[in-house]
């Protein structure tokens, strides 16, 4: 259909008893039922938009007996616009971003001081993405000097019309121009730059002296600042045991005469400030290819449901995803948004959850993840294990109790996980079993929709009213010193090594928040669970030694694992 026209759909069913039509005309919020007249239903669309485009329009027919569906997507052809061109960013090479929409897709031509620019290999147009019928790119300059300099006007046209817009752009200065000034500029700060980095190594050689732990293992350490909820970036730890007067804040457990600083809500993956790139494109899904079938839950941050979207795949029509909504869209928490999207895009293991894309239209802003079939970990384990029958509410449990091989099967996957976020220099900061997710066939998988803070608020000991802290999965360097690093998740993958083979028992539970504190700041370990092969609990000592740099590596602990588990074949075929 062209922009501007009506569209009418007719939906005809049968079924004894008569069924009802219902008609999902938007395809996240609101849902319309109609009784059918004669077991036919007809919807009207007035004025199609270009927003229609790809827009699915559902039809479900249901009684009492069962019920299907059927869809139509929209074709919308319209004239293309240019979106959005930006000032050249200096990336790897300059680019000229730009944004522009259309169907059929626009031929691009553009002109450089009114002269057709011919594109070749030092200057040419790349799309990066395509979004339904919106396409992201920038028109490539390598190296480009003065010459290029100067209006830079792109023409988008299609069958329907066109559209054109001018950007100015500066490269390089002419040769002839004055470099007085400038030379004095660069000399002054030159000289000023060599003076900073002089007093910045006298300070560390002062402050640290012999004694520093720089470069020890080629750990990335990481330190929360106290507004790291805000953001998942860190800054590089200063290797020092002792917390500074910034990390000392109102937020901090008072244990005997000690006065220990806590962290902000620990978040999903962490990453060194380095680590993000610069040219990473988050996959953008329009609103009107997810459809909600159900909410799993509601956590901090917004609620999670169960849905079905449309388009995602080149090989399937739709697939069912999870999609996490975010509560509340201040300014500061779209920042954490697209900085978590940007964050998770980067992130492709077979042991971390699939994370599709973003869909940012309109409020709520929206994660898209894969859908594990089985859930949480946790509440997986609890339900195959001695004590499943009380998860059953008092019904008779048909779940089987998990074997000490899958067991084994389990660990070797999440351990697999964090051998990746490791090489990905990423401190997951809040490792555990409610945190992995289970699919099909005994697959476990590496991810936090950010609900487990409500629906396991007993794991979390809260501080200063909004403070929630993970003290169970924490190493003592982390409780007293905010320290987290790729050491600190060993002694957290230890202590989900504990929960596999006590089918999810709580870490230390028959002790308050407080004495765990105690006892693990004074060294004590939990105790070997009667289901544990004693070659898997000295595995475990070996992630909860109280130095971190005599912690096992995390390469070490998942190669012993995997040999654990070859040894002892895994039968998947039980659970159903």
């Amino acid at each position: 259909m062209t922009e501007g026209s009506d569209v009418r759909a007719v939906c005809s069913a049968t079924g004894s008893p008569a069924p009802d039509i219902l008609w999902n005309i938007d395809s996240l919020f609101t849902i319309t039922k109609v009784n059918a007249l004669e077991l036919e239903s007809n919807l009207t669309l007035l004025g199609l938009s270009p927003s229609d485009n790809g827009r699915v329009i559902t039809c479900n027919v249901e009684n009492v007996v069962g019920q299907t569906e059927a869809y139509l997507q929209l074709n919308i052809l319209f004239r293309p616009t240019i979106l959005e061109l930006l000032e050249p960013l200096r990336l790897h090479h300059w680019c000229i971003p730009f944004s522009v929409t259309g169907n059929p897709k626009p031929e691009l031509r553009w002109y450089h001081k009114d002269q057709e620019l011919h594109e070749q290999e030092y200057i040419k147009t790349e799309i990066h993405e395509s979004t339904g019928s919106v396409h992201h790119g920038c028109l490539k300059l390598v190296n480009p000097t003065h010459i290029h300099n100067g209006q830079y006007t792109l023409v988008v046209r299609n069958e329907y019309g066109e559209d054109r817009k001018e950007i100015d752009a500066h490269f390089l200065l002419p040769p002839d121009t004055d470099y007085d000034t400038g030379l004095t500029v660069y000399i002054v700060v030159g000289i000023a730059g060599v003076a900073l980095i002089g007093c910045v190594l006298m300070v560390i050689i002062l402050k640290y002296g012999r004694n520093s732990k720089f470069g020890m293992k080629g750990s990335s350490s990481v330190i929360s600042n106290d507004d790291d909820s805000a953001s998942p970036l860190h800054h590089v730890s200063n290797g020092n045991n002792t917390p500074s007067s910034s990390e000392m804040g109102h937020d901090a457990v008072i244990i005997g005469m000690t006065k220990i600083p806590v962290i902000e809500n620990p978040q999903y993956f962490r990453q060194s400030g380095s680590m993000l790139k610069s040219d990473t494109f988050v996959q953008h899904i329009k609103r009107h290819n997810i459809v909600l079938k159900r909410e799993l839950g509601e956590g901090a941050f917004g609620k999670v449901f169960l849905a079905e979207c449309y388009n995602l795949t080149p090989d399937q029509d739709k697939i069912l995803v999870a999609v996490k909504t975010l509560k509340e869209a201040s300014e500061s928490g779209r920042a954490d948004f697209h900085r978590e999207a940007e964050l998770l895009t980067n992130l492709q293991h077979e042991h971390i959850v699939t994370f599709y894309g973003v869909c940012v239209e309109s409020d709520p802003l929206i994660m898209v993840f894969e859908y594990m079939k089985h859930g949480d970990l946790n509440k997986f384990l609890r339900s195959h294990g001695p004590d499943a029958v009380l998860m059953a509410d008092g019904q008779h449990s048909l779940m089987v109790e998990l074997t000490q091989s899958q067991m084994l099967h389990i660990a070797q996957q999440i351990a697999a996980g964090m051998v990746y976020l490791a090489s990905q220099h990423f401190v997951h900061r809040d490792l555990a079993t409610r945190n992995c997710l289970v699919g099909e066939n005994l697959l476990v998988k590496i991810g936090d929709f950010g609900m487990s803070r409500d629906v396991y608020s007993t794991d979390y000991y809260r501080v200063g009213g909004h403070t929630m802290l993970p003290i169970r999965w924490m190493p003592p360097e982390s409780i007293m010193y905010r320290r987290f690093t790729t050491e600190s998740d060993v002694w957290s993958l230890g202590v989900v090594l504990w929960e596999i083979f006590t089918y999810g028992k709580q870490p230390w539970y028959q002790l308050s928040n407080n004495e765990v504190i105690e006892c693990i700041t004074q060294g004590r370990v939990l105790q070997r669970p009667r289901s544990c092969p004693k070659e898997v609990y000295d595995l475990m000592l070996g992630c909860w030694q109280r130095e971190s740099y005599m912690r096992l590596n995390i390469k070490e602990i998942h190669s012993l694992l995997q040999s654990l588990a070859k040894a002892s074949p895994v039968y998947l075929d039980i659970l159903g």
